[in-house]
């Protein structure tokens, strides 16, 4: 039996046909753009971020003090740290510090956008003006606070009477870490207000109107409203803000440098104290348990972020 060649029309719709596909098919072929634009940046990174930590956890292991010689005492320094009564404070220090500061910049830029949506006169020259603390020097704003605290408050306390000001609120072990929080929220409110703005503004104004017909009040209006349909940016801002001040350094050299003793010390003074103090093993064994509770922290809000179904 001889085979019947199929016409030129018949063999092309054949091999387009979805349904009957070429029995051998030719690998999807990647631009070689895409390499030189990836392989540079994995590169870099595995240079400058991963091998420098792979290094600090193998130092970890050693009684390294920054210079000269060492040798392997295992994970000596691990169990050391979780007896340090210093170590410990400066983990519930940073703790409290980044939960309270995470609660009251949230409130402060929630209700700093909220005022700055709604239909105000100058509504862009005053954005300006509540934005301009983000662009400047936390070490430079810290430094300025830290003379107003010392200095212009304490004077102007006493003058009105106020005796429990009349000192610097930055010596006192109960109150400087109060200053350190009003600092670091003037600071980071307006970029969470930025990202809260954004939010705020995605939400249809048809929305507002038919609440309105049905007798909704403005904080009725806000609760039921606008705190769910922004809740995505909420979110943001709370995973965002407690992350960064999990690592709070700036700020807390500029006013207290840690003090007074250690009452203001965070993981992150503490970790860096390492570096030159002649602790370099020990504090890197620091920032390694530091490092493990933070990843802890992050996959545990992404579990929670999915479970209730948020939209980043």
């Amino acid at each position: 039996m001889t085979a019947t060649a199929l016409p030129a029309e018949t063999a092309t719709a054949a091999h387009n046909d979805p349904a009957h596909p070429p029995a051998i098919r030719s690998k999807r072929r990647i631009d070689p753009t895409y390499y030189w634009m990836v392989v540079p940046v994995l590169a870099l990174f595995a240079f400058f971020i991963t091998l420098p930590a792979l290094v600090g956890v193998f130092f970890s292991l050693t009684n390294y003090a920054g210079y000269g010689d060492w040798k392997f005492i295992g994970l000596s320094n691990y169990v050391n740290i979780f007896k340090d009564p210093a170590i410990l404070q400066s983990y519930i220090f940073t703790f409290v510090f980044a939960l309270t500061t995470t609660v009251v910049v949230n409130i402060v830029a929630l209700a700093i956008a909220l005022g700055l949506n709604a239909k105000i006169k100058w509504r862009t020259g005053i954005r300006t003006v509540f934005f301009i603390p983000m662009v400047l020097s936390a070490l430079v704003v810290s430094f300025v606070f830290n003379y107003l605290f010392s200095n212009t408050l304490p004077v102007l306390a006493e003058r009105f009477g106020l005796t429990p000001l009349a000192t610097s609120i930055l010596a006192n072990e109960n109150l400087a870490w109060l200053a350190i929080v009003l600092v670091t929220v003037w600071q980071a409110a307006p970029g969470a207000t930025i990202i809260y703005l954004a939010g705020l503004q995605s939400v249809p104004a048809e929305v507002y109107e038919a609440a309105d017909l049905d007798g909704a009040g403005s904080f009725r209006q806000f609760l039921s409203l606008t705190l769910p349909l922004i809740l995505g940016y909420l979110v943001i801002n709370v995973i965002l803000g407690f992350k960064g001040f999990l690592g709070t350094y700036e700020i807390i050299v500029g006013l207290t440098g840690g003090g007074p003793g250690m009452a203001t010390q965070s993981v992150a003074m503490r970790i860096f104290s390492g570096f030159t103090g002649g602790d370099y093993s020990y504090q890197m064994a620091n920032a390694v348990i530091y490092f493990l509770i933070t990843l802890l922290i992050s996959v545990i809000q992404l579990r929670l972020i999915q479970r209730r179904g948020v939209s980043l």
